[in-house]
């Protein structure tokens, strides 16, 4: 957990919504999170080729970087960022999903690099909370968590989509990756010849039919 001085919050107002407040209640909740540097448009606008099942919601990260936004800080170690701040930017999360109005039916989480890591510790913290996760070019974060024991247990579905020709992240967080993932859910794995440190049209494809099998089932 954050100490008193590392407390983040997710601002409410940037948050972009793909349904009105009146057409979110009694329907599954979709949570995004952009990359490092980043904004909430950014992958919000890949809402025309998901399903249409559920409410997207795309955040804001809460710590400003330039002309966006991160959920972390970039350590001098890539791949590794202080677990302390991974955790802060998690409550913080986790505080604005315990604050809506409706609480959705399931909620489920997509994210790239940063916020892929971002998934993957929201799952951590609270297995019960959240039925999915969508990880594109991300990372689990180093150290353990409180709920890696249930995580063994319940072990939920999660897509993991990557290129073979990232420099962003380093081999060796892609095979500290691999092993939590086998070790915590049951994953999806794609590995995309060619494709750098982006999501490209095949991906994309396999995400939304990640995502049409997990809302079929519910």
């Amino acid at each position: 957990m954050p100490d008193s001085d590392n407390i983040l919050s997710i601002d409410a107002d940037a948050v972009l919504w793909s349904a009105s407040a009146a057409d979110r209640v009694g329907r599954p909740l979709l949570i995004v999170l952009h990359g490092y540097g980043s904004h909430e448009g950014d992958l919000f606008s890949l809402s025309p080729y998901l399903p249409l099942q559920p409410v997207i919601a795309s955040l804001r990260a809460p710590l400003p970087v330039g002309d966006g936004a991160a959920w972390f800080p970039i350590s001098n170690q890539p791949g590794r960022p202080d677990p302390s701040a991974v955790d802060a930017a998690t409550v913080a999360v986790l505080a604005w999903l315990d604050a809506l109005p409706e609480q959705p039916t399931s909620v489920g989480l997509l994210g790239f690099s940063q916020g892929g890591a971002m998934t993957l510790q929201l799952l951590r913290h609270a297995p019960e909370r959240f039925a999915f996760a969508v990880q594109l070019s991300g990372f689990v974060a180093d150290g353990g968590s409180a709920g890696d024991a249930e995580l063994r247990t319940v072990r939920p579905p999660v897509f993991w989509g990557r290129g073979t020709i990232d420099p962003v992240i380093p081999a060796d967080a892609v095979d500290r990756t691999a092993l939590w993932l086998a070790d915590h859910t049951t994953t999806v794995e794609r590995i995309y010849e060619g494709m750098p440190h982006s999501i490209s049209q095949a991906e994309l494809a396999d995400v939304s039919a990640f995502l049409r099998e997990q809302y079929a089932r519910r």
